[in-house]
């Protein structure tokens, strides 16, 4: 009898009524407080816990009072609190915090209980958490959370990727919580093991690279064109009317209004340019080398902050090294030309930039044997998230028409803005060129199109370097085979006093 009664406690909540919570939350940092807040504003009542108790006693007070929100002092009465199957999100700092919490966790789940992992974990570590928690029955999901404080509040954009028998238990609360798109949530499963802080990394990424591209545009404007800090505020607006309609336009149009409430003028000038970055767009830049996919402009976007970093260098730099540069007046005599220029330069650059993107989500699937949703994949990133775009659309509907789509830049309406872009886009990177300005992003994107429409590239050269030096040996085109040129991988004795002998044929 008393073996029963304490069975029948360990069902019950602290206060001795049957557990009501709909999902769990550890972390009651920004992203956690709002998350919770959001989720009980759409019905579902949450447990919440932070391993420093009295957090949670003034989230209760305060910002969490009159809600569905419950509030746990110890895993143990999170755990309690949670309706079969439970459900548990971490927001807490990715790397061992995460391992942590799992650990504490495990002694009181049991199989089927589902652990979600909100943070901005790598991929990796998801795979292989994945891996641990299925030997013990425990259903882990990686879901990748975008959009930031008014994101978590008021509908992020949510990336979940695990064990697929989680889905069905946590998709009425993460569809419910996810912003919405044309009445669609941005939130769909993605795939198995950790897929979904994949293409979190990947979202973060692209992010990057967004957002060096707008700070080479502000640069050409100011440089180049001698635009206040107002006149580029006005120029991002016009921008957010059109084929550029996004947060990342709209939010730098704000920062360009800014003005120090001290003096009145512009608060971007007294901003140290040295830009901070937390790893996860070098996380996107090494996966894409390691499965040798030419994602160039993520890498140059991570490059041009560690360029940045270089400040003192960089002021020593200036005063020593030659080159061009605009004083005094712009050069630009037509204004509104150079404008829409601009515009082009920037619209054709972010569409390299998310069909490397998506070259290298498709890579991924194969290499590690996920079966990913392209289409729910740019849904996800249309609302919610940082890197929400009007652009987004008609990726989503691209791979609705064709899931199996090889390569964005094939797809007709991507084709053709392309090629209508090409004029602006050629004549802004030679201006930035001819005045010494740099602008890294853009060209890097400007030079993956050329060589991705190249039918020959000049790697034959490359290939015969390598096979001169080290005997690495070549292929021959189709068609070209000889007596002399025969076999599948050949090595020639290119001076006639080398040996016959070639090495190993590998790619690395």
């Amino acid at each position: 009898m008393t073996a029963r009664l304490a069975q029948l406690s360990a069902h019950l909540s602290p206060t001795n009524t049957l557990p009501s919570g709909d999902i769990g939350l550890i972390g009651l940092a920004v992203m956690g407080q709002n998350l919770i807040l959001n989720a009980a504003d759409h019905g579902f009542t949450v447990v919440a816990y932070n391993r420093t108790v009295a957090k949670v006693d003034e989230f209760l007070a305060n910002e969490a009072k009159g809600k569905s929100i419950i509030g746990a002092r110890s895993i143990e009465e999170l755990v309690a609190n949670l309706k079969r199957p439970r459900r548990i999100i971490l927001l807490v700092k990715a790397g061992k915090p995460v391992d942590a919490f799992i650990e504490q966790l495990l002694p009181h789940l049991e199989k089927g209980d589902i652990i979600i992992d909100g943070g901005n974990s790598h991929f990796p570590d998801s795979n292989r958490r994945y891996e641990e928690l299925n030997d013990k029955g425990i259903l882990f999901v990686g879901s990748g959370v975008s959009g930031g404080e008014e994101g978590a509040r008021n509908g992020p954009s949510l990336m979940p990727g695990g064990h697929k028998d989680a889905w069905p238990h946590i998709k009425d609360i993460f569809q419910s919580i996810a912003a919405k798109s044309d009445g669609e949530p941005c939130c769909d499963w993605v795939g198995d093991a950790g897929s979904g802080h994949y293409v979190k990394m990947v979202h973060n990424g692209i992010e990057y690279g967004d957002m060096q591209l707008i700070c080479e545009a502000y640069d050409l404007l100011k440089r180049v064109g001698k635009f206040t800090d107002k006149e580029i505020g006005d120029v991002f607006t016009q921008w957010n009317k059109g084929v550029l309609d996004s947060f990342l336009i709209e939010i730098t149009r704000d920062i360009l209004y800014f003005n120090d409430p001290t003096d009145g003028t512009p608060l971007l000038e007294k901003i140290l340019d040295s830009a901070g970055q937390k790893g996860t767009g070098k996380w996107t830049a090494i996966n894409a080398l390691d499965l040798g996919m030419p994602v160039t402009l993520i890498g140059e976007a991570v490059f041009s902050r560690c360029l940045s970093a270089l400040k003192d260098e960089r002021v020593r730099a200036s005063t020593v090294l030659e080159g061009p540069t605009v004083s005094g007046e712009s050069p630009i005599t037509d204004r509104k030309q150079f404008v829409d220029d601009l515009e082009q330069a920037l619209y054709a650059s972010k569409i390299i930039s998310y069909a490397q993107g998506f070259m290298l989500i498709n890579e991924a699937a194969k290499e590690y044997g996920w079966k990913l949703n392209n289409p729910a994949i740019a849904l996800m990133w249309r609302g919610g998230c940082i890197i929400r775009s009007v652009f987004l659309g008609e990726i989503t509907a691209a791979y609705k028409e064709n899931p199996d789509l090889e390569n964005l830049l094939f797809h007709p309406f991507f084709k053709n803005a392309i090629t209508k872009a090409q004029s602006g886009w050629r004549s802004s990177i030679a201006k930035a060129v001819q005045y010494g300005v740099p602008v890294p992003a853009f060209t890097t994107a400007l030079s993956f199109y050329d060589g991705y429409r190249s039918a020959m590239l000049p790697a034959n050269l490359l290939q015969a370097q390598r096979d001169y030096f080290g005997a690495h040996t070549f292929k021959v085109l189709p068609g070209k085979e000889n007596d002399f040129l025969k076999g599948d991988w050949i090595h020639v004795n290119w001076t006639g006093k080398g040996g016959n002998v070639s090495a190993s044929t590998y790619d690395a």
